[in-house]
Parts: structure tokens; C-alpha cells; sequence
């Protein structure tokens, strides 16, 4: 067991802690270790089918009392006292963790780690067909640092994806710091915003909501169609919009629906407006989904459960670097390893191309940083072994041997989830203001910047629908 500090922090607790619960189980028994929402912990011991000496629960809670402060009031508990013991241990927030050894029996370790924010990292799947077997196409703009340029490319996206004859759904998720809304259709937003849905739904009062407006955005072939789905809306006259009091109430759960739950409902009603309220009768082709930057919770949501591709921008700095690798190594420690990465692409933004910094250099770098992040926690690692040992349950890795095909993209592979996405930086893109330039994109510089970023993000976007991080392709032609 690993030496437990005269005083125990957060991030020693949960290591020390789970090699507590792995003692008990070498001892034969079935373990649930519990994480409460303050971080400190307690253990359910199964001892429904073999009794528990006296010695063993004072050892045992001996050793939980090490702890200290991340130890609970009662840190022992026995699963023959508990209520609906066999439904606790099934429990489908319980990630399994490997449990086999050789000789006697072994019991199985189980966390259940409950928070108050960032669950649904943890919680990845990918939206299917609707019941009339139609698809859209949902994609998550990301960045962990903002001031990446995030919103500037989802404007130019679902332009240039209009104009490829698609109904385009832009939904703003950036909640704090709505943009895309005021951007893409000026002054003509929608009477409600994506927080109207939210704090309505909470009390079953979300009808009849007017939540999106099509913008006066003209596509080169005339076919396609340019929607957004702003974060606020401008309200109906004569009545005071109280942005700020709603958002203070968007993120709670309510009986019966978690945030993720409601949120997902609002992302749904903006699809099924387009339909009410277009031309065409039909659900958009796309949803681009530009998500709030950092570790939150409307992120969370936004990747691992609405879209089927997220694209991760970034500059190469070491926040960039630091704040990737705490998101993947979260993905990686919940088990969802494999099914995340195959959502993700990185993006390269703000690429410089001078003299002194040229654009190959730049990514050059930008990918070797990306690789070892994503090789460190989401690839799997590649191990000679002569057994041929089984995937991990919790890493998903496997051995080069093993009965599972190993995911482990070379570094070159520009197919790969790690490769970047370049989009350029240009001066003339600061501070530009696209609200009163009309038809900005056609701009010699905005297309210069942002070609490559097109041409390998709209087949992705287009023919991923069970999760675009891994595929690749190219489109002919320019911005």
C-alpha cells in the first residue's frame, strides 16, 4: 500500500483510497468505494455472502481513517445493512475496474464518483437517426482557452456550408458570452434565446417558444439556408429581457431531467423550428454548436453527448497542452477513451505565416504537441505481450498482442484525431466588424485564412454519422 502523509490532499486521496478498497477486495470481498461531492470517501464492503470478522472491520476503517479529511463520518459500510445493495453495485454511474488474481478469489472494485458539475464528461454517446429516419449532422466548436478565434470559424462554417446547399442550424451555447446570435443575423434575433427554453422547460412552460430566425445570409446556389439559434433573444417590446436572472437558474436540475437532459431538449426544439418555420419542411442538414470554452458543463454536454464531432481549437502554448491533457486524462480515467476520440479533431487557429514563423513550422509543432497528448491518454498504448492480455476495462488499452486491434495513430497520420486543422492568422481579422461588412467572407484574406479549415472540416462534418474524429477527407475547391 502506498504510504499515506501526515496530511492528505485532494489528489493524494483518491490513489490511496482506492488502494484501501483493492486491500479489502484481495481479501475476497466486493467493493464499492464512493466518492461524495466534497471529495472524501467511503467503501461498501458486500459481505452478503461471506460474514466480515470483528479484526477486519477495525482494520479496515483504520485504514479509511488515514484519510483524514477526505475521509466521510463513517467511511465503512456493509452491503447486508444497506437497502437495494444489488442495485447500488450495478449502479450505471459505477465504472468497473479490473479485479483477478491468481489463487483465492479476488473481489471486484467499483467508484462511484459524484459531483455537483462535469458528470456528463464522463457520459459519451452519439445522437442517432430521428424517428423518420432522418439524420443531422451535429458538430461542437471548442476551445479550452477562449480568444481562439472559435466563433469568428463557426461563422464562416455554416456560411460556406450553406452555400454547399445545406440547411444550416447554428445553436450559441456560449451562454456567458453569447456572440454567433448578434453575428449571424444582426439586429433580427428571435423574441427567445436558448436560456428562454431552459428556464421555461423547468416549469413545463417551453411551448410555442420563438427560438430561431433565418438569417438574410444569401448562398451562392440559392438552395441552402443559414439558421441560428442565439443564446438570448431580444425579448418583446415593452418587457425588460432579464438575461442575467435567467442565467442564474439554466443550470439546475429538475425532477425528472438533468441539465444535460434539458439542454439537449432545447438544442432539439431549435431543430424542430427550422422545420416549423422554413421553406422546406425539413430538419437542418447541420447543427454547429458553438460551445463556451473550458471545463464546463455546457461543454460537457456539447461533446460527449450532442454532437458526432467536436473540433478542438487551440494555439500551441502550454495552456493549450496543460488544459487538453486534464480533459483527455478525465475521458480516459471514466473508460470513455475510445468512444471520445472518435468525436475529436484538433485545430490548429491563429496560425502565424511569416518569415520568422512559417505555417509549416508552426504546425510542426503544434502536432508533435497534440500527439503526445493524445498518445498519453486516448491513444492506446501499444505493449508486447506475449499472453495476449484483454483491454483494460477502465484505459481501454490494450497489447500489441491482445485480442483487441490497438488505436494508435502515427504521429504523421493526417487522418488522425491529433492532426490539426489549420486555420491562419491574418491581421485584417481583428477587430474586424462583420456585422457591417456585407458579405465578409468573400474577403481575398478571410478566404486565404480559413481554406484549409473548410476544405478538411466540411467532409467531416458531412459523412460522420457515428463519430467524425477519425475520418479524413478533402473538398475540392476553396472558401
Amino acid at each position: 500500500m502506498t504510504p499515506i502523509p501526515a496530511r492528505v490532499r485532494f489528489d493524494e486521496a483518491a490513489p490511496l483510497a482506492l488502494d484501501i478498497a483493492r486491500d479489502i477486495a484481495a481479501e475476497g470481498f466486493d467493493v464499492l468505494l464512493v466518492r461524495d461531492v466534497l471529495g472524501r470517501f467511503s467503501v461498501v464492503v458486500d459481505d452478503r455472502e461471506a460474514s466480515v470478522d470483528e479484526g477486519r472491520r477495525e482494520r479496515w476503517t483504520a485504514a479509511l481513517a488515514g484519510l483524514g479529511a477526505y475521509a466521510t463520518s463513517r467511511p465503512l459500510a456493509f452491503g447486508s445493512r444497506l437497502f437495494s445493495t444489488a442495485e447500488l453495485l450495478r449502479s450505471a454511474r459505477v465504472v468497473s475496474e479490473a479485479s483477478e488474481s491468481a489463487g483465492s478469489r479476488t473481489g471486484s472494485v467499483r467508484l462511484r464518483n459524484n459531483t455537483v458539475v462535469g458528470e456528463d464528461w464522463a457520459k459519451v454517446s452519439t445522437p442517432g437517426p430521428e424517428p423518420d429516419g432522418t439524420r443531422t449532422h451535429r458538430t461542437a466548436l471548442y476551445g479550452f482557452k477562449g480568444g481562439v478565434g472559435r466563433t469568428t470559424a463557426t461563422a464562416v462554417l455554416a456560411r460556406h456550408l450553406a452555400d454547399q446547399d445545406k440547411i444550416v442550424l447554428v445553436v450559441d451555447l456560449d451562454l456567458e458570452s453569447p456572440g454567433i446570435g448578434p453575428l449571424l443575423a444582426g439586429g433580427g434575433l428571435p423574441a427567445s434565446g436558448i436560456v428562454d427554453h431552459l428556464v421555461e422547460s423547468a416549469v413545463g412552460n417551453a411551448d410555442n417558444l420563438e427560438l430561431v430566425t433565418r438569417t438574410s445570409y444569401t448562398p451562392r446556389s440559392g438552395f441552402g439556408e443559414l439558421w441560428v439559434a442565439p443564446a438570448r433573444g431580444q425579448g418583446v417590446d415593452g418587457v425588460p429581457y432579464a438575461y442575467a436572472e435567467k442565467l442564474n437558474r439554466v443550470y439546475a436540475d429538475t425532477p425528472g431531467a438533468s441539465f444535460a437532459d434539458r439542454l439537449a431538449d432545447a438544442v432539439r426544439a431549435c431543430e424542430e423550428a427550422v422545420k416549423r418555420e422554413g421553406d422546406s419542411d425539413r430538419r437542418p442538414d447541420v447543427v454547429l454548436l458553438d460551445s463556451r470554452a473550458g471545463i464546463h458543463d455546457v461543454a460537457a454536454v456539447a461533446i460527449s453527448r450532442l454532437c458526432d464531432l467536436a473540433l478542438l481549437f487551440g494555439a500551441d502554448n502550454a495552456q493549450t497542452w496543460t488544459g487538453y491533457g486534464d480533459l483527455f486524462a478525465a475521458w480516459q480515467s471514466s473508460g470513455q477513451a475510445r468512444e471520445i476520440r472518435d468525436k475529436l479533431r484538433m485545430v490548429a487557429s491563429m496560425v502565424p505565416d511569416s518569415v520568422h514563423h512559417t505555417m509549416d513550422d508552426y504546425l510542426d509543432a503544434f502536432r508533435s504537441r497534440s500527439y503526445d497528448c493524445f498518445r498519453a491518454t486516448l491513444y492506446d498504448e501499444v505493449v508486447a505481450d506475449e499472453a495476449g492480455a484483454d483491454p483494460d476495462p477502465v484505459s481501454g488499452r490494450v497489447s500489441a498482442s491482445g485480442t483487441d486491434t490497438p488505436f494508435s495513430p502515427a504521429e504523421e497520420d493526417d487522418a488522425a484525431p491529433h492532426h490539426p486543422i489549420p486555420i491562419l492568422f491574418d491581421p485584417g481579422l481583428v477587430g474586424m466588424d462583420a456585422l457591417n461588412s456585407p458579405r465578409w467572407q468573400d474577403r481575398a484574406f478571410v478566404q486565404a485564412a480559413y481554406r484549409d479549415f473548410l476544405a478538411t472540416a466540411t467532409p467531416l462534418i458531412l459523412s460522420a454519422p457515428d463519430g467524425g474524429g477519425s475520418d479524413s477527407g478533402s473538398e475540392e475547391g476553396t472558401a
